[in-house]
């Protein structure tokens, strides 16, 4: 007979060792470690026990065109590459009251119209989600909905129901029967994902998963409820800010550069058509600092306004605070404007904030961070008519940046008559400014020459 084996796992991160520790070595708390006993594996293979594999060629395998679901969301389906697959599973995320299960309970109301949708909540009870739904206007809608922790009568529930759309929220919420520990650490979640992952590829069901996140920003799991799933969608926003940002960073079936941008009101999140509205400030009441750029979010050309704010410090140390851009970008634009142009922040505290709470990744808004710092600095107003957009080089040159017709529309399309480039963007702009005499486009070819113009069309 084989010898049963002993082995001592970590509930908080799967650790494994072959004798008990007071300190798990994986993630480093104590008393994590329990103990597990499985029975010995015989050795050698019993004839005719392995499994038949055959081959088949790429070019042999037929494929249907898949059929993307449609929520009737647009914001959503857009973020999801059009649609849902079947038989994809799709993890949701974001921070506590962010609006994850209003934004799934609206999804699912929306299904329920053309398809079978199940929704299965872990968190609230039948009655909590029946005033949710009340609030949200969806009460009347033929949705189904069961309130349970236990993953197998959920299994059981729609191995017989064969829904089209699952719904589960959360899935740190359920448990697995055959794992000892508790619901929420990883041995449960990969437990749990793994049957409903495998649920979905059987009967073409799309499920959707809410997960929740660690006080770091990173789905609870840590990484591997993202390993396991197709697709994964960030909620982002300030809980305080009505505006939330839905953005993809995992779809094995689409982009993962489009955003879907969404308001918090009383009744749910209303999915906001043109944002470039809600980023921008009125013009006529533009302060020093003030410098609208246009950034890009996948397809979608967004016009957002970037703010700074340079005062005096009678601190040793200055202040450098960001909200919106990145940190170590920003410091990087400070540096060539001090070594390229002159501007010097030598002890000065420096505020920069993009407007409205979304999140700009892209580099070519270097050139619109640099105006703000240099208008604040000095104390004037940037012209309010004008837009600006270029990625700044460590030798001071103004970099060329993709999708400038897309960023020009999007300007000309809100009234702006100035739009301030790369030189070498010019050119793909030709067309755009023999349609539109309307606009002057001004390129500069670095930082010295775009900091003049800056400093030249201020509105005093």
């Amino acid at each position: 007979m084989p010898r049963e084996r002993t082995v001592f796992y970590c509930s908080e991160c799967e650790y494994e060792s072959h004798k008990w520790l007071g300190r798990c070595p994986g993630c480093g708390d104590w008393n994590t470690l329990t103990e597990r006993k499985y029975p010995g594996k015989l050795g050698g293979m019993k004839e005719g026990s392995a499994n038949t594999l055959e081959s088949i060629s790429l070019k042999d395998i037929a494929v249907a065109d898949e059929k993307r679901m449609s929520s009737g969301i647009k914001e959503f389906d857009r973020v999801i590459g059009g649609g849902a697959i079947a038989g994809s599973v799709i993890l949701l995320g974001g921070d506590p009251g962010i609006g994850k299960s209003t934004l799934m309970l609206q999804v699912a109301s929306r299904y329920s119209v053309a398809q079978k949708t199940l929704y299965a909540s872990g968190e609230e009870s039948l009655r909590q989600l029946k005033i949710r739904a009340e609030r949200l206007g969806v009460a009347e809608n033929g949705l189904q909905i069961v309130a349970t922790t236990d993953l197998e009568p959920l299994l059981d529930f729609a191995e017989k129901s064969k829904p089209d759309v699952l719904i589960v929220d959360s899935v740190q919420s359920m448990r697995h029967d055959r794992v000892e520990s508790a619901a929420g650490s990883v041995s449960q979640i990969r437990a749990v994902t793994d049957e409903l992952v495998r649920l979905a590829k059987l009967n073409n069901t799309v499920i959707f998963l809410v997960g929740h996140v660690t006080k770091e920003g990173v789905m609870a799991g840590p990484k591997l409820l993202e390993h396991m799933v197709d697709t994964v969608l960030y909620l982002e926003g300030e809980r305080y800010h009505s505006f939330r940002i839905l953005r993809g960073v995992k779809n094995r079936f689409g982009s993962t550069s489009e955003i879907g941008v969404f308001m918090m009101e009383a009744e749910g999140l209303v999915e906001i058509a043109n944002p470039s509205h809600y980023f921008i400030s009125p013009r006529e009441n533009q302060s020093p600092g003030a410098v609208i750029t246009a950034s890009m979010e996948g397809s979608r050309p967004l016009l957002v306004e970037i703010q700074s704010l340079v005062a005096p410090t009678f601190y040793p140390t200055p202040r450098r605070t960001t909200t919106g851009v990145d940190h170590n970008r920003v410091a990087l634009v400070m540096a060539i404007l001090e070594k390229h142009a002159g501007i010097s922040f030598l002890g000065m505290d420096t505020f920069v904030n993009a407007v409205g709470g979304v999140r700009l990744f892209e580099t070519a808004v270097d050139l619109a961070l640099a105006f703000s710092l240099a208008s604040s600095l000095k104390g004037i107003n940037f012209n309010p008519e004008s837009v600006v957009f270029g990625e700044l080089g460590l030798t001071g040159e103004l970099r060329p940046v993709s999708k400038a017709r897309e960023r020009f529309a999007e300007a000309s399309k809100l009234g702006f008559k100035n739009i301030i480039v790369p030189s070498s963007n010019l050119g793909e702009l030709k067309k755009e400014l023999l349609n539109n005499k309307d606009i002057k486009v001004t390129g500069v070819g670095n930082i010295k020459e775009a900091i003049d113009i800056c400093l030249k069309t201020v509105k005093r």
